[in-house]
């Protein structure tokens, strides 16, 4: 085994989104580009001689070829141990709680989330810090730098690590520790949740089905929900982890999990379903005919959340994405409970949560999650609502009746314009932008504006300043619309409008979202020209 150093340029195009670098397959398939970047990681993180990291991805495409190209660049660079999960799998949160259980200086994670995967689709590397969540703004800024002026990267001579036999290993001076990915976080999840209330469940008849989407998270809930929880063998659909998922779209949305929401609009439904994504990071909750918000189980679960071991002495406080509805609000000022409103991205969470100002984390794009890990979490989110079950003894119906009889219920919808030609989608924001001075008192679609503004986030721990972070338009009576470019995808932009309404009359809670938020919609629409900007005359995606 040699080490040899290559001589090398920058690359354009590593500059990380809100969760790590995301590209096309081929792109980081290409000549360099993943060579470049994890250089830039380890010299932006101020070097890895001595360090230990964990390892591990999704399972899509390029994963373990991208994994060799890690481990013997990290052999190159002086760490001195890789943890890393069999087969090269690892859900975003297990990684995050391996790199805490660990005490490591962090870890790379190998996905791009609820995208594609396959030779023509999608992949991603991030890295999150020693405390397991995803690299600070300095952090990614310092990387993106180093991207910007490498000259060198380093990598070892050898042959593949073999990722299939658990056990330790040398490549070179470093010491490769292959790992059973599932169990210390099914240990983990033991820990917090009463087993042994979900397993009377269980086996009183409660049924439920899980999808995995054919992503990573299908051998971890077969293990803990079939095996540990006695649930019937199927329960988990679409539980073996393929690297293209199938041809579908790991995305937890009524949209992609149609098998799942069929199974929920059967003649006969289960009493529960859940799904997560690519990586296991997000939740879908749904109901028998009924498909519950994220921003609905994100209040309901901070409402309820003392009903689980972990969380029986109350929560120190809630946070939530300032795109996400305002319903956990609510219940946070019934409560008495701090209630932080952050930028989009996990890593806003990590330092309330490494502070201690927040137990609970929530974003209106499915992700949920605790202080147990510094990542979202859907398979935890999917055990809190087991454990609410089987606490209270009531259906879902029952409990989505009562958080709204006691807080009234937020209405709540986001549109996704896929793949708008970049310059419409900046003119469309330049444009919003330009007339937020002027929108305060005007009357939209019958709604009058009371407010406007660029959300903008001062951390309170540590001080920085995020600004540019969505456009919020708030009307009297307490509707809001926010529009924000999202920065995960990787061809085009997406552009995404949030929108909700407070509903507070009790026989008004049963409407169909899109039906009680249509005056809403007209609104945004009319504010924002949309249909003039991108052509389009409907959204992509509805959820």
């Amino acid at each position: 085994m040699t080490t040899t150093t290559h001589a090398t340029t920058p690359i354009a195009g590593q500059k990380p989104g809100t969760s790590g670098l995301r590209k096309k397959t081929t792109v980081f398939q290409s000549d360099r580009f993943l060579e470049n970047y994890v250089q830039s990681i380890f010299d932006g993180i101020g070097g890895v001689t001595g360090k230990r990291f964990v390892i591990g991805g999704d399972g899509r495409f390029f994963n373990r070829q991208a994994i060799d190209v890690i481990l013997r660049m990290a052999a190159a660079n002086g760490v001195a141990e890789c943890i890393v999960g069999r087969d090269g799998l690892l859900s975003t949160p297990a990684a995050s709680h391996l790199i805490r259980l660990n005490k490591t200086d962090g870890g790379l994670i190998l996905s791009a989330s609820h995208n594609p995967g396959g030779p023509n689709a999608d992949f991603g590397l991030k890295f999150n810090g020693a405390n397991g969540g995803p690299a600070s703004e300095a952090v990614t800024e310092s990387i993106y730098a180093c991207t910007q002026r490498i000259e060198r990267y380093a990598i070892l001579t050898a042959d593949p690590v073999d990722l299939t036999v658990e056990g330790t290993s040398r490549l070179g001076d470093m010491t490769v520790k292959i790992i059973d990915p599932v169990a210390d976080y099914a240990a983990l999840m033991e820990s917090l949740f009463d087993f042994e209330a979900i397993r009377a469940l269980f086996a009183g008849g409660f049924r439920m089905v899980f999808d995995a989407m054919l992503a990573v998270t299908g051998p971890y809930a077969k293990e803990i929900l079939e095996t540990r929880l006695g649930a019937q063998h199927g329960t988990v659909i679409n539980g073996e982890p393929s690297h293209d998922f199938g041809g579908g779209h790991p995305d937890p949305n009524p949209i992609w999990a149609r098998e799942l929401m069929a199974l929920m609009h059967s003649e006969t439904p289960p009493d529960f379903g859940a799904a997560s994504d690519g990586d296991g990071d997000r939740n879908m909750i749904t109901g028998p005919n009924r498909y519950v918000s994220p921003s609905d189980s994100l209040a309901i679960l901070a409402d309820l959340a003392h009903l689980a071991p972990a969380y029986s002495d109350g929560l120190a406080g809630v946070a939530r994405s300032m795109p996400t509805s305002s319903a956990v609000d609510r219940v946070a000022a019934a409560k008495g409970l701090g209630c932080f409103e952050t930028p989009t991205g996990w890593k806003f969470f990590g330092t309330l949560l490494d502070a201690g100002r927040v137990t609970l984390c929530g974003e209106e794009s499915a992700g949920t999650g605790s202080d147990h890990v510094r990542e979202k979490d859907g398979l935890w989110a999917v055990l809190l609502w087991l454990n609410i079950f089987a606490a209270t003894g009531k259906s879902m119906d029952q409990i989505l009746a009562d958080h709204y009889a006691d807080y009234g219920r937020t209405y709540y919808t986001r549109h996704d314009y896929e793949a708008i030609e970049s310059a419409a989608a900046n003119t469309l924001m330049s444009e919003l932008r330009s007339a937020l001075p002027n929108l305060a008192g005007t009357e939209v679609q019958g709604l009058t504006v009371q407010a406007a503004d660029e959300f903008s986030y001062d951390d309170p721990v540590d001080g920085s300043r995020s600004e540019g972070q969505g456009i919020r338009i708030m009307f009297e009576g307490g509707a809001r619309v926010v529009f924000r470019l999202s920065g995960t995808g990787t061809e085009g932009a997406t552009l995404r409008v949030y929108l909700e309404h407070l509903e507070t009359a009790k026989n008004r809670f049963k409407a169909d979202p899109q039906k009680a938020l249509a005056h809403v919609i007209d609104a945004a629409n009319d504010i924002a020209k949309i249909k003039t900007h991108t052509g389009r005359d409907k959204p992509d995606v509805i959820t």
